[in-house]
């Protein structure tokens, strides 16, 4: 998925979006699901509690591939900034509902 929409492998360091579960949706864009391999994509919900949190990598981007990670990303998701378990903020595509 990265070198399909990035044209690279991205580099990141492993940190936890802390008040977020993670939970399961179904894929049904073909494109999407013959790139990353799945129909199934995991999406974080916020849940309000600070001792919840996904586990996952935080990535560097520039601000051409911000934007298009924004135009890639379904309706199904936001970016919003989530705190980090390390201190810092990320943005990250959260559930929308």
């Amino acid at each position: 998925m990265q070198l399909a929409k990035f044209g690279r492998r991205l580099e990141g360091e492993p940190d936890a979006a802390r008040g977020f579960a993670a939970t399961t949706i179904l894929i049904e864009d073909p494109e999407t699901v013959a790139l990353s391999g799945s129909d199934r994509h995991l999406i974080m919900t916020p849940t309000g509690d600070p001792d919840d949190a996904v586990e996952g990598m935080v990535f560097r981007l520039s601000s051409a591939e911000l934007e298009a990670a924004d135009a890639y990303e379904a309706e199904e998701y936001v970016r919003v900034a989530v705190p980090l378990r390390s201190g810092r903020t990320a943005w990250a595509y959260v559930s929308a509902a």
